[in-house]
């Protein structure tokens, strides 16, 4: 049959990235505790396309997702971005996976279990023989303005917060880890489970731990200076106010 695909394009332009985005696939991750944990993920795949050809096999990208779905790790993902640059003959692969990722969480004080999500993020691209990967994690926290504790006669405002970590690293860490750098960065964390114990102790625990946004983003950064598995990290966070129409935003990149 034709391929029209591998059919040479007259106008002498390179693209940088074309593939697949947005699929919508069941994948299996590294779990600390029970394993492993099946996910339902999102995922985006591309190559470079050289100017002389019209386009790419996109049906080679899914081809790859159904032979590595059980193995897709921070472990195996260079191994996967290897096998699609070679696979469709580019220079450069690229894939990038979202993804729900579930802790079981214990109340502090009920000792109430329950499912905390986080969102986790896999960024790679392949060239030749250097892979560059990065991971990310989006963790809900809580904080408690100082300067409305410090000026109340009783109480502080305080919010739920998002802090989005994302990470380059020379060796193997799990994700585990990195979410509970994050909570311990805050006022306080978030569970998905309080019963009334839990919810004073959380609230007085808070008061007593009150955070600037600028605080948990320096925080985050001071901890992962320490560990020198961490070559590249960035930081944000956004603190959803409780008493203004806007949020408080903070962000650090290690250069």
């Amino acid at each position: 049959m034709i391929d029209i695909q591998n059919e040479k394009d007259e106008r002498n332009i390179d693209i940088t990235k074309v593939g697949v985005k947005g699929i919508k696939y069941p994948v299996v991750v590294l779990d600390r505790v029970q394993g492993t944990q099946p996910v339902n993920a999102t995922i985006n795949m591309y190559v470079n396309l050289p100017h002389h050809f019209k386009g790419t096999h996109m049906s080679r990208f899914v081809e790859i997702l159904n032979e590595t779905r059980g193995q897709i790790n921070i472990k195996t993902f260079h191994i996967i971005l290897e096998r699609v640059r070679e696979k469709l003959r580019a220079e450069s692969a690229h894939m990038e996976i979202e993804f729900p990722y579930f802790i079981e969480k214990t109340a502090p004080v009920s000792k109430a279990k329950s499912l905390m999500e986080y969102r986790c993020c896999f960024w790679g691209k392949n060239h030749g023989s250097k892979t560059d990967l990065m991971i990310g994690v989006v963790v809900p926290v809580t904080t408690v303005c100082p300067c409305s504790r410090e000026i109340s006669n009783c109480g502080a405002h305080n919010q739920r917060s998002m802090v989005t970590v994302k990470v380059r690293f020379k060796k193997f860490f799990w994700i585990e880890d990195l979410i509970r750098l994050v909570e311990d960065s805050a006022s306080g964390e978030v569970y998905s489970l309080l019963k009334r114990v839990d919810e004073k102790y959380v609230t007085e625990m808070g008061y007593e731990n009150p955070r600037f946004v600028e605080d948990v983003v320096r925080n985050v950064a001071e901890k992962l200076n320490g560990d020198g598995n961490f070559t590249w990290y960035s930081v944000e966070a956004e603190n959803f106010e409780s008493i203004h129409n806007h949020s408080a935003y903070a962000y650090v990149e290690k250069e």
